[in-house]
Formats: structure tokens, C-alpha cells, sequence
């Protein structure tokens, strides 16, 4: 599956990660990772963060143990931002907010997260960035990195992803549900497919220190085209 590279420099790599691609190799042995693509052609490479395999969006990496060093206690101390699109299920009632809620492991559902009592504290904001009928559109800011934040946070004030097999109500995006009745498949179509079928969620921007120069430096891209083909018929639809 292929990868953007973003930058390049002795230093750090920014990319583009596609959903449906591992950041690292899992435990239930799938190899194929961005990790090791970019292992494959930059030699040794250091993990600074992940991203869930079904979101796509920008990631760094570091290409030395003292970048790495540098990036990693950006993270940790909260001084690294990254920015996120989110495609929520209904119509946010306000412009913006924080959560600001602890995350652990789901006390029941093994690999599913949860806002639980004695869990790591977790802050997510957010702001409207477009409204539709029945989902709005969010730029989502992170200061923690908890797995499934996101996910989890937004879940947790009533509103999960509008694309979310484990949080949410849809494991995929349907034409249909925008359209309604006046949905008609084409003649020799057996079966609609999905416009999306994974976690409607893209890291758009990254902002950080250059490890080396110390310069703030910020990444972007622009949105997947499953994501783009989404908001385009809530437009049109809506």
C-alpha cells in the first residue's frame, strides 16, 4: 500500500499514511506496516507516535536515537500539536469544546478503550468546521495520545464517528442514507457500495519543533478521497 512522503531530511520523515495500513506491525502477526516501508528504504528508523490502522493522515518519524529523543518528549509534554478531520454521527450542539475525560482499557471488550475512573487523563478539543443534517464536520486537536481518543471522547458526549465499526453505529458510509428515497442503484449494480468503509477520521496538520534546529515547523494534506467523496454528497444532498 502506498505511502506520501511529506519531508525528508536527515533528521525526520513526514508522511502520509493511507487508511487500512498498519503504523507498526500488530500483535496478531500482520507485518505489512508503514514502519517497515520506510525501514525497507531509509534503513533504522524511530516510531515518535501511531495512528489507528483505518485512519489515515500525517505522521513523523525520526532518523536518529537523538531526533527521536527530541520528538518524543515534544509529544509527551504536549507541545507537539496535531490536528484531525472528523466526520461526527449527528449535529453538534455547540461551535466548540473540550473533553476532557480519562481513557483505559474497556473493563468487558478486549482491544476496545473506554472512559474509565483510574484511567490517563486525555483532552481533546474541537470546533465546527461545517454542518450538514444529521453530521457535522470537526477540526479535533489533541494534547494527549491515548489509542482511540477520538473515538472514545466523542463517543462518550453522544456523538461517535459517523464511520466507526467499534464506537459508532456504521461500519460504512452509504450514499443511500444521504439520498433516501430518491436513491436509485444503477441498473446493473447487484449491490450499493459504500462511499467509505473505514473510521471517518484524517490527521490533517502536524505542528512541531525540528528536532535539529528547533524551528516550528507545521505539515499538511489534504483530505483522502473516500473522505472528500463523503463531505461532497453531504453538500450536494444536504
Amino acid at each position: 500500500m502506498k505511502y506520501e512522503l511529506l519531508h525528508e531530511d536527515e533528521h525526520l520523515l513526514v508522511v502520509n499514511k493511507p487508511a487500512g495500513l498498519l503504523t507498526i506491525p500488530d500483535r496478531a502477526g500482520n507485518k505489512d506496516s508503514l514502519l517497515g516501508a520506510l525501514e525497507k528504504r531509509y534503513g533504522k528508523v524511530f516510531v515518535v507516535h501511531r495512528l489507528d490502522r483505518e485512519t489515515s493522515g500525517i505522521l513523523c518519524f525520526a532518523r536518529s536515537a537523538e531526533a527521536h529523543r527530541n520528538l518524543s518528549m515534544q509529544f509527551e509534554h504536549h507541545t507537539a500539536d496535531k490536528f484531525y478531520y472528523a466526520l461526527i454521527d449527528g449535529e453538534l450542539h455547540h461551535e466548540e469544546g473540550e473533553i476532557d475525560k480519562p481513557i483505559g482499557e474497556h473493563p468487558v471488550i478486549p482491544g476496545k478503550m473506554a472512559i474509565v475512573k483510574n484511567g490517563k487523563a486525555s483532552l481533546t478539543f474541537y470546533r465546527v468546521t461545517e454542518r450538514f443534517p444529521r453530521f457535522t464536520l470537526a477540526e479535533v486537536l489533541i494534547k494527549t495520545g491515548r489509542t482511540h481518543q477520538i473515538r472514545v471522547h466523542f463517543q462518550s458526549i453522544g456523538y461517535s464517528l459517523a464511520v466507526d465499526a467499534l464506537y459508532g453505529r456504521r461500519p460504512a458510509f452509504y450514499l443511500s442514507e444521504i439520498k433516501g428515497k430518491s436513491y436509485k442503484s444503477g441498473k446493473h449494480s447487484e449491490e450499493e457500495r459504500p462511499l467509505m468503509e473505514r473510521t471517518s477520521l484524517h490527521a490533517a496538520r502536524l505542528r512541531l519543533d525540528h528536532p535539529a534546529t528547533g524551528e516550528r515547523v507545521e505539515f499538511q494534506t489534504e483530505l483522502p478521497k473516500d473522505f472528500a467523496a463523503v463531505l461532497n454528497q453531504l453538500r450536494k444532498w444536504g
